[in-house]
């Protein structure tokens, strides 16, 4: 089939013309036979954005699913998260999510979930892939009675209820300023800060099926640091199109990333005696700030390739609780088993609550490094590995910054984009680097 179809984060593509009604149909039949395989008649759970795409393809899953003898459990519009959650809560044998997270509204994509709320290993990956160009032959298709049925289920009350129960007190008296993206938090985010008692002010609440991610959410972060100085919030909170991640802002409007809200949290939870090895696991791309911070207080630091899934396998291993990545990507394992934006900001808060300090104070226990971030469009991500020039381009640039800096350049994992990162202490300095490392990249590549 060519270049592996699944990514760092399930299939992903334009809908209707990349991931199309019948890849979906197939990937629900294939998803299906190689989660399900032990199970006579097994259960999952199907979740989904905002999207207008989501119906179609929900349909094709669905169906997919279905024709296998599978049962499907419907659970509407949720966050990613609560798909993850909600398959362990109603014991089903696996989850889907239909969601393309912060990319924009013509994309959409399909993840798989394991009966325990994890994303799949790149064995089980392949093993579905393998299965999509014969699945009609490979993959059995009752009649009758042992057609699989839909069930609808709520999911917003019960995963509402599990993140509630992991604050440590409640709100009152915190006025909090939410940006929803217009994605699957729209619902669920105020619910649940409400009813933790804060005072709470929403934008970007009103889904149409195509504003998801449009000028709002975590990939624009001065929108919320906008709005909540306009209603004078204590805090702003601002999610991704399907709520896996959270971008906040402090009582003045600065930007709290996920490298701050990593070292808040670790901070806190080694305090407390409950930071696992007193070890956080984070990405290539989280601050040298982050690191300083975080070793200053006893903390050592793992990095990891970018991506969530990269970071839990090394939680896994080394039996962390504690990791993510700059974007707002953030797992707490004793939680759940996957990236969850509202469940980070709930921790988050409790912080704030528990010290009483202002969000401000709890942002500066990390300096930031200037960082360069130059995304550089190619049409072939895996050329930049053996390319001489790029390689000569990247060893100039990191003996240019010695111990002061560092370099890295990676594809993106759902786009057709070579990311180059450049850190180090003079932003004049980085800059020029930056962009004479995507110039390379783009003559070479493009």
């Amino acid at each position: 089939m060519g270049e592996r179809l699944f990514g760092t984060d399930g299939v992903r593509g334009i809908a209707n013309k990349e991931l199309t009604p019948l890849l979906a149909y197939r990937l629900g039949r294939a998803g299906a036979h190689v989660l399900s395989e032990n199970h006579r008649r097994p259960t999952i759970v199907v979740g989904r954005d905002t999207r207008i795409s989501g119906d179609m393809l929900e349909a094709a899953l669905i169906a997919g699913i279905c024709s296998t003898g599978a049962n499907v459990l419907k659970v509407g519009i949720v966050p990613t998260p609560a798909v993850a959650y909600l398959t362990r809560h109603f014991g089903a044998d696996a989850g889907v999510v239909i969601s393309a997270s912060h990319n924009p509204v013509e994309y959409n994509g399909i993840k798989f979930f394991n009966s325990e709320g994890f994303k799949l290993p790149d064995a089980m990956e392949d093993e579905i892939e393998a299965l999509l160009e014969d699945c009609d032959d490979r993959i059995k298709s009752p009649t009758g009675p042992e057609v699989g049925k839909v069930f609808s289920e709520d999911g917003i009350c019960p995963y509402a209820e599990f993140i509630k129960s992991i604050a440590n007190r409640d709100f009152t008296g915190i006025k909090i300023a939410l940006d929803c993206a217009n994605g699957a938090a729209y619902k669920i985010a105020p619910l649940v800060f409400r009813e933790l008692g804060a005072e709470v002010f929403v934008i970007n609440d009103c889904p149409d099926g195509c504003n998801i991610n449009v000028n709002c959410g975590s990939t624009n972060p001065e929108v919320i640091s906008r709005f909540m100085r306009e209603v004078r919030a204590d805090v702003g909170l601002s999610f991704d199109g399907d709520a896996d991640r959270l971008i906040a802002c402090d009582e003045n409007g600065e930007i709290i990333d996920g490298d701050h809200i990593m070292a808040i949290c670790a901070d806190y939870m080694k305090s407390r005696g409950i930071l696992k090895n007193d070890t956080v696991v984070a990405t290539v791309m989280s601050n040298m700030g982050f690191e300083v911070a975080l070793k200053n207080r006893g903390i050592k630091t793992l990095r990891t390739k970018v991506g969530d899934r990269y970071v839990l396998e090394e939680m896994l291993k080394g039996g962390y609780n504690l990791g993510g990545e700059q974007s707002g990507h953030i797992i707490f394992l004793d939680h759940n088993t996957t990236g969850d934006g509202i469940l980070t900001a709930v921790k988050l808060l409790s912080v704030m609550a528990e010290s009483g300090k202002p969000m401000s104070e709890l942002r500066n226990i990390m300096k930031v490094y200037p960082q360069v971030l130059v995304n550089v469009k190619v049409k072939n991500k895996s050329g930049y590995i053996e390319n001489r020039k790029i390689k000569e381009a990247i060893e100039e640039a990191e003996a240019l910054l010695g111990e002061n800096g560092r370099v890295v350049v990676r594809p993106s994992g759902t786009e057709p984009l070579i990311r180059v990162m450049v850190e180090g202490e003079d932003e004049k300095v980085i800059n020029e680097l930056a962009l004479r490392l995507a110039d390379v990249i783009r003559e070479e590549l493009s």
